[in-house]
């Protein structure tokens, strides 16, 4: 099978599917890139063998079934499967799918792991849109092991069976998105919590930490700004951007411009990077006293911030 692309989830799926047993190319345009996800690899390593149970063979294994690769050609010559994972802009994913087209095996199945976009956008990019379908996996897939299945009109039975047997035998629940839906099912209302979030922040309602800490009073381990450094900010902002503009709504353009301005231009991509809203792999959500109660001494400082400025 091969990757296209070697960002946050398409790296975490190439290792993943790696240690489920499959071999995989992983393909991007550049070299850094790729180091990059060499070096996220190794830290997936780490996680595997402190929370996911395996062991120092298993680790050796998975390294051994991945190859790294920035001439496409190459990289699909001997697939059976191609998930793409390139960024979430539809004239990148097109490009992608028509350089391709002429490129893959006549039995190749391909699938894109879009968070927003549907399947029939691509479907005669591809050259083969009985092949393709949506297969779209949660960021921390080890944890998060779901993998939605979309089908557009012309995708045959005979591929999603072939699909929902990958996402099976790699460990996934797979989860039947019964029509094209954009946001799919898990980001129609990730999507729509990342935006709210950030309006409250954007317009200078609350703080990151403080929207997180309402959030996971509830009993969530993670909140909305949490969320957002894990996807990452170069895809939070395009998926903001992108739709902000398709519905002409300000807010969420300007929730966009706020990442741009306050995290993207300033280097702060997120947790892959080390930092975004918070610092990683240390944000203080994790902190012991992060849901503390406040004590009484701090009511002058509370107050202070619910007067007019």
């Amino acid at each position: 099978m091969t990757l296209l692309g070697s960002g946050v989830l398409g790296g975490q799926i190439a290792w993943h599917s790696a240690y489920k047993g499959k071999t995989v190319t992983v393909y991007d345009i550049a070299e850094d890139a790729l180091k990059h996800c060499r070096d996220m690899h190794d830290q997936y390593a780490a996680i595997y063998l402190a929370d996911v149970g395996a062991t120092e063979a298993e680790i050796v294994a998975t390294s051994d079934r991945l190859t790294y690769t920035t001439d496409l050609a190459e990289a699909v010559a001997q697939t059976d499967l191609v998930i793409e994972a390139v960024p979430e802009i539809p004239d990148v994913k097109t490009s992608v799918y028509q350089e391709m087209a002429d490129l893959l095996p006549e039995d190749a199945l391909v699938a894109t792991n879009s968070s927003t976009f549907l399947p029939s956008t691509f479907a005669d990019a591809t050259g083969r849109p009985e092949k393709f379908c949506a297969l779209h996996f949660g960021n921390g897939i080890w944890a998060m092991n779901f993998a939605e299945i979309m089908a557009h009109a012309t995708t045959a039975r005979s591929t999603l069976i072939e699909i929902t047997e990958f996402a099976i035998e790699i460990g996934m629940m797979p989860i039947p998105v019964r029509k094209e839906q954009n946001g799919y099912v898990v980001n129609t209302w990730t999507v729509a919590l990342s935006n709210a979030a950030q309006t409250l922040v954007t317009n200078g309602v609350s703080t990151p930490e403080d929207v997180d800490r309402s959030f996971m009073k509830f009993g969530f381990p993670i909140g909305p700004f949490g969320m957002l450094d894990q996807v990452g900010m170069k895809t939070a902002y395009d998926v903001l951007s992108y739709w902000g503009a398709e519905n002409a709504d300000e807010q969420m353009t300007a929730n966009a411009s706020y990442i741009k301005e306050n995290l993207l231009d300033k280097g702060l991509l997120g947790a892959q990077t080390g930092q975004g809203y918070y610092t990683w792999p240390d944000p203080t959500f994790l902190a012991p006293d992060f849901l503390a109660v406040p004590d009484i001494s701090k009511v002058p400082e509370i107050v202070s911030l619910l007067m007019p400025h």
